[in-house]
């Protein structure tokens, strides 16, 4: 009944088995796509394999939802900078290679990471987005010219981090090739409740959507990514703005409830999914399962 496609972002314990496993484990579940990190569309693999990847993933009747390729884009030392633009690149460059759509980035700074710079400490907020903007630039270039979008994500702590944030990253660049990756968790953290109107704002530039909740506020420790429906996202107003845009992409889940994961599932990913899947037939309801 839903004109989208629901997919599972291949970390967690997927991230180490071998793609053949964790194609098989997702399709026997009912996922339509997967959404494969560097951990295995590494761009520093011979393009064969990274085709062999799309290939299988297709063969079995889903879609490479996207590529997340998450680099960190603001650091004080340039030549850790460069080699993370870099390997970007060479990701949008095989994405386009490999017949895959979108390529997901974010911005930076990084706030779990203890060595990433604390904007108004060691940088400057107007420095920190001068570095993300000359990076998104790049992608933009390369994005035109191997045929794939980017879809950036607002992350919790980095400059884009919320809805009006992320705005003003994205009315700074080229709508043709620049979407929205659209993770609802980050937002609630900083008081976007309404994701319906969040959803509709965004509308025709949403290019890949994150199914993940949240509670909390944004700073480290105070915060959690529950389950689906523990959370403070109201998913039956994301999901009817989603209808309400004709949203016919991929909806991956990203699954992030760490202490749940590690006590309860012992660190198994496919438990991880199954329970995910369950999770989002039942917010669907039975009128959009």
């Amino acid at each position: 009944m839903r004109p989208w496609k629901l997919a599972f972002l291949a970390g967690l314990g997927y991230s180490s088995m071998e793609p053949r496993r964790v194609i098989a484990s997702l399709r026997a579940l009912g996922y339509e796509g997967v959404e494969w990190t560097t951990s295995h569309f590494d761009p520093d693999k011979p393009l064969g394999e990274l085709r062999d990847l799309v290939a299988r993933t297709r063969e079995a009747g889903m879609d490479v939802s996207r590529i997340m390729a998450h680099e960190d884009l603001v650091s004080l030392d340039p030549q850790a900078r460069r080699a993370r633009i870099e390997r970007t690149l060479r990701v949008i460059e095989a994405a386009g290679a490999c017949g895959v759509a979108t390529v997901g980035t974010m911005t930076g700074p990084a706030p779990w990471d203890p060595s990433a710079p604390r904007i108004g400490r060691e940088l400057s907020e107007s420095a920190a987005w001068e570095q993300v903007l000359e990076a998104y630039e790049l992608f933009g270039q390369a994005a035109q010219a191997a045929g794939v979008t980017i879809t950036s994500e607002g992350v919790f702590g980095m400059v884009a981090h919320d809805f009006y944030s992320h705005r003003y990253l994205l009315d700074r660049l080229d709508s043709t090739v620049h979407k929205v990756n659209l993770d609802p968790s980050h937002g609630i953290l900083y008081g976007n409740l309404d994701v319906g109107w969040v959803v509709r704002e965004w509308g025709a530039r949403i290019g890949h959507v994150h199914l993940k909740d949240a509670v909390g506020r944004p700073q480290m420790g105070e915060f959690l990514f529950p389950l689906l429906g523990e959370g403070r996202v109201n998913w039956s107003e994301f999901f009817a703005a989603l209808e309400q845009i004709d949203y016919r992409g991929f909806c991956s889940v990203e699954f992030e409830s760490f202490d749940y994961y590690r006590q309860v599932l012992r660190g198994d990913p496919e438990a991880a999914a199954r329970l995910s899947m369950e999770q989002v037939t039942s917010l669907l309801g039975p009128s959009r399962g």
